[in-house]
């Protein structure tokens, strides 16, 4: 069994480097697909690609090609996991996970589904973090099972989204099990600090825990060469307040503050 990251950046250079840096020892490899940031992402991954002999780094112009990273895993024992540049894993219950997955404790499932806190605050003075918690709050699949399928290939934007899937006899797509359901935030193996009201680029103006970012769908920047330029012009993007359902889904239940040091690479509050 192996356990294959596929990293997809753009404009991530706040919490780039944690991101990469609390995966790596759960990862047997990690591949990052730096979708041409405009910031200091690409120095960030570059500099861990150089440190740390099985993390890779490409720069790419079309956001489908991190899909294509992982595509010749189908059919194997691999298990592919996607963070995102907003999200900080907990690297003490990542090793615990692998130990799980090592196991075959998960084996039945196709996708795994952590706890995370939506942030609308993060003080890394303090090791603490204010947001909202899934459940109730939406998550969503973060592990995919690559031993359940023969191929997953045609992903027209982005990595582990859409396309066509060949499962094997006895597999489908709604083979999930969630893990912040199952366990809670506080016992979960997998969860993280989902910083999508945050800012997250030295670029990015400052946020008021209000505003997220559009989603590749969403902005239709999937591809970033002329071609995707001049479709956006086209046919232009989604507008402000068309990331209405992001806040709807991610600020549901109470708001709460919690101890986060261990995501942090912080010693704890005393």
């Amino acid at each position: 069994m192996q356990i294959v990251a596929v990293v997809l950046l753009h404009n991530e250079d706040v919490f780039a480097e944690r991101v990469i840096r609390n995966v790596a020892a759960f990862c047997d490899r990690v591949h990052v697909a730096d979708h041409l940031s405009a910031d200091g992402t690409w120095e960030v991954v570059s500099a861990l690609a150089r440190e740390f002999d099985h993390v890779d780094a490409v720069r790419i112009s079309h956001a489908a090609r991190s899909h294509e990273l992982v595509e010749r895993y189908a059919g194997t024992d691999t298990w592919v996991f996607s963070p995102d540049g907003d999200e900080i894993f907990d690297p003490a219950g990542l090793v615990r996970l692998r130990v799980e997955l090592e196991a075959g404790l998960y084996d039945p499932f196709f996708r795994l589904v952590p706890a995370m806190l939506h942030c609308v605050a993060l003080d890394q003075e303090t090791g603490t973090a204010t947001g909202y918690l899934s459940p109730p709050a939406r998550s969503g699949p973060k592990l995919f099972n690559f031993g359940a399928i023969d191929a997953w290939t045609s992903v027209p934007r982005q990595r582990v989204h859409e396309g066509d899937v060949q499962f094997r006899p006895g597999w489908h797509w709604e083979s999930v099990c969630n893990l912040g359901e199952r366990h809670g935030w506080e016992e979960s193996p997998l969860r993280c600090l989902h910083a999508c009201f945050l800012r997250r680029s030295s670029l990015d103006a400052g946020q008021d825990g209000s505003v997220v970012r559009l989603n590749i769908g969403e902005a239709r920047t999937h591809r970033r060469d002329a071609i995707g330029r001049l479709a956006r012009v086209v046919r232009p993007a989604a507008g402000a307040g068309d990331d209405a359902w992001k806040l709807e889904k991610y600020r549901q239940g109470p708001l709460v503050t919690r101890d986060v040091a261990a995501f942090l690479g912080v010693a704890a509050r005393s």
